[in-house]
């Protein structure tokens, strides 16, 4: 049943996680002949999305915890599609609104939902290796957008006067599969939940927030979205401003690189399983902020690769921390503490495209724009150098699992 739960979950990853190919539908809302939005206005829908996932996620994560976790997947994959259904609906200038409502609210909040099921359910079937089984599970929200942008692609080009309308086909797909790996979402077996759960030992939801373990955590997440996010949500754009392809090679690499977003989040995750969560946040944080601040001096093949370098250490903060987050506090409260954790996805989602898109501004400045991100990437080290020195949270962590707790908070 476990591997059926996995599969799932991977399932309803790659669903959602389709929202990563928002920059070609931005720029396609932009041109003159379309809906002629702005730089920014184009961003607004995406960050709508991402601003709802934290309220999806608190919300779901309190249910799954406390009900049944197939049918919190279920309502978030139906929202998703049918808001996506919804915007598809826009057709000029005037019906952003239409956007920001489908896509941005309704869409956020389903994908919020649906995205912490497997993130916390799959802990409690793999325990012992939970870090990996989440990396796998949330590489697939990576993966997402590789399998959207040839198809929104083609959508895109059957109707180039009406971008929105790609959403309507692009809902009803998603709806048919989420609800699909929504219904393998089975929770544990009691027994197994028994042995793989310290109900009367993991942090509640209430203790976890009074620690600094939890801050620290958010904070990392914050920082390693924010600057990741402000690249990805402006990708198709960069590529034809900065490295001088035209917009076809663009949209081909918008999809590469997807991959290397679902490859950091299990690769960075196995290695956590090995050598610790700290390290691994502290490398990824690094590695993120100077190759952004290299990135708009690169042209070809050469701003591709340092592209490629963002996308893995993004997808591998998301990769990491929920296994981090499960080992500070324990898994009985996972979804409920986790989802609150994920504020930091969407207070980044909303302030980094924002941020970049107004430093970029009408001049292109994207020097400014990624020296700015990357910077706030690099000085970002400092927030897991003090998680790694303090203590352990005060849970007493069920036996079997204290050496995992260990292994991946307190190297």
């Amino acid at each position: 049943m476990r591997w059926l739960a996995l599969l799932g979950g991977v399932l309803i990853q790659l669903v959602i996680g389709g929202v990563y190919a928002w920059s070609l539908f931005g720029r396609a809302l932009q041109q003159p002949d379309t809906m002629g939005l702005g730089h920014v206005a184009a961003t607004v829908p995406f960050e709508a999305a991402i601003g709802m996932i934290f309220v999806g996620t608190s919300v779901g994560g309190r249910l799954q915890d406390r009900s049944s976790p197939r049918v919190v997947a279920l309502v978030g994959s139906v929202l998703y599609g049918l808001g996506l259904m919804l915007a598809s609906l826009a057709r000029d200038g005037g019906d952003l609104w239409l956007l920001v409502l489908g896509y941005g609210i309704i869409g956020g909040f389903g994908l919020g939902m649906a995205y912490i099921v497997p993130v916390a359910l799959l802990q409690k079937w793999f325990p012992r290796q939970r870090s990996l089984v989440t990396g796998i599970a949330v590489g697939g929200f990576g993966f997402g957008a590789t399998l959207t942008t040839p198809v929104a692609q083609w959508l895109l080009s059957l109707d180039p006067g009406a971008p929105a309308a790609a959403f309507l086909p692009l809902g009803a797909g998603y709806l048919v599969l989420g609800v699909i790996g929504s219904l393998l979402m089975f929770p544990p077996p009691a027994a197994e939940a028994d042995r793989t759960v310290a109900a009367t030992g993991d942090l509640t939801v209430r203790e976890a927030l009074r620690t600094p373990h939890w801050y620290l955590l958010t904070g990392v997440l914050v920082v390693a979205v924010a600057a990741g996010i402000s690249l990805i949500s402006m990708m198709a754009g960069a590529a034809v401003d900065v490295a001088g392809f035209d917009v076809a090679a663009a949209a081909t690499i918008v999809g590469v690189l997807a991959l290397f977003n679902g490859a950091g989040r299990i690769a960075w995750a196995a290695v956590a399983q090995k050598v610790g969560a700290v390290p691994v946040l502290i490398v990824i944080l690094a590695l993120e902020g100077l190759a952004l601040i290299a990135l708009p001096h690169a042209t070809g093949l050469g701003f591709v690769a340092l592209a490629a370098v963002v996308y893995l250490c993004y997808g591998g903060a998301f990769g990491t921390l929920p296994a981090a987050s499960g080992a500070a506090f324990g898994l009985t409260h996972a979804g409920a503490i986790y989802g609150l954790m994920l504020v930091g996805w969407s207070l980044a989602g909303v302030l980094g495209p924002v941020a970049a898109a107004g430093l970029v501004g009408d001049g292109a400045n994207y020097v400014l724009a990624f020296t700015v991100m990357g910077l706030v990437a690099v000085v970002g080290i400092v927030l897991p150098l003090v998680l790694r020195r303090l203590p352990r949270t005060p849970k007493s962590a069920h036996k079997g699992l204290e050496r995992d707790a260990d292994a991946l908070l307190a190297q």
